[in-house]
């Protein structure tokens, strides 16, 4: 039988730490397979390479693992992967290990869940992993037995259709357990940090803080997560809002 078969991609780039951590973490579970972004992808979220070319790199191939960079966005290493570069259908589908956490609404705008998100509307079992740590030498290894439980899972169980997972980690050495968990809700404020350029015209870095809603709903990624917990977040790829359905009754026209 073959073994297991593993996509990762990301959205750190394919120099990252925490890819080569969650490869080394993983491993162990079957064949590795890698197609990540040629450099940083960081907030790419669902974006596709609509108007220029993409370019694969084979970057290595030994001992069960082989790396490709591709020049595009997280989701076009995933779609690269499926449609041109694997050898075969994988069984799982991982994003990470991200440098900085995914939680709440920070989900929708991270290049690390649109991996798992592409993977899930492949049919495949996919997850997100995140964590707190934003050092580019950040050490991951207090993270291993829990990539190893949920890749075990993953592999045994697979999840339901149109589900995948947010996994997100705190920066620490020891987790005071995991938590399954809702998407916290809140919003960022003083996003634009603005400069002056010598020639005198203004500029613009994105910044500023996010503060959730309610920080005090333990139900939430947020909390677990800022409470020492891994938060394990299942997200579904529809996203209707039928509670919506009766409110809007009104707006339907039947001919």
């Amino acid at each position: 039988m073959e073994r297991p078969l593993i996509l990762i991609s990301n959205d750190d780039g394919v120099q990252a730490k925490g890819l080569y951590a969650l490869i080394d973490m993983v491993k162990k579970f079957g064949d590795v397979f890698v197609v990540a972004p040629n450099g940083a992808r960081s907030g790419a979220s669902m974006s596709i390479s609509s108007h220029t070319p993409v370019r694969n790199k084979l970057i290595k191939e030994e001992d069960g693992v082989t790396i490709w960079s591709c020049s595009g966005t997280p989701i076009d290493c995933v779609k690269m992967a499926f449609e041109v570069l694997l050898p075969r259908r994988p069984d799982i589908v991982l994003g990470g290990i991200n440098h900085g956490n995914n939680c709440a609404i920070n989900a929708h705008y991270s290049g690390t869940m649109s991996v798992a998100i592409e993977g899930c509307i492949k049919y495949v079992p996919s997850a997100a992993i995140s964590s707190g740590y934003l050092d580019e030498d950040a050490n991951f290894e207090a993270m291993r037995p829990v990539v190893e439980r949920i890749v075990e899972y993953l592999l045994r169980e697979g999840l339901p259709e149109g589900v995948c997972l947010n996994v997100n980690t705190p920066p620490r050495d020891e987790f005071k357990g995991i938590k399954i968990a809702k998407m916290g809700m809140g919003d960022w404020h003083d996003e634009w940090q603005e400069m002056v350029h010598p020639h005198n015209w203004k500029y613009y870095w994105i910044a500023g803080y996010y503060a959730p809603i309610d920080p005090h709903d333990e139900t939430t990624d947020t909390w677990a997560y800022e409470h020492g917990y891994v938060a394990i977040t299942p997200i579904q790829l529809d996203s209707t809002a039928y509670s919506a359905f009766q409110r809007l009754e009104e707006l339907k026209i039947d001919n």
